[in-house]
């Protein structure tokens, strides 16, 4: 009988006595998967050169709100710039005319060199 109580014993693991212990490995391989996983992304997409100080870049994205920001980075410095449809006014002068035509296309004529065609200048449709 003393030899079936010594089996018992033996047979108990250590499992047992800690049952969250492998829930830290799952963690861990967690962890290691999510950082594999990152840098995938970044080799596959291009995004190196998002690091890179000589790069220069400029990318657009839409909130869940609909507002739009343009972020711009040139050198070191980075900026974010936020599109609203709110009307700026102020003080400024006239550049020139933008007409669209009907096939979807706009054409912009300078201020100053718009003609009524005589002296072969852009004519005004």
């Amino acid at each position: 009988m003393s030899r079936l109580r010594f089996m018992r014993q033996k047979d108990s693991s250590a499992w047992e006595e800690d049952p969250l212990s492998g829930v830290a490995n799952l963690f861990d391989l967690s962890l290691a998967f999510i950082v594999a996983l990152s840098v995938a992304l970044f080799s596959v997409f291009g995004a190196r050169n998002l690091f890179d100080e000589s790069a220069d870049w400029t990318l657009t994205h839409q909130a869940a709100d609909g507002t739009l920001e343009v972020v711009q980075k040139e050198g070191r410095e980075i900026k974010v710039q936020r599109v609203t449809d709110q009307q700026l006014s102020g003080d400024g002068d006239r550049l020139g005319v933008a007409y669209k035509l009907s096939d979807g296309r706009v054409i912009y004529v300078p201020e100053g060199e718009v003609s009524d065609g005589d002296d072969n200048g852009p004519a005004v449709p």
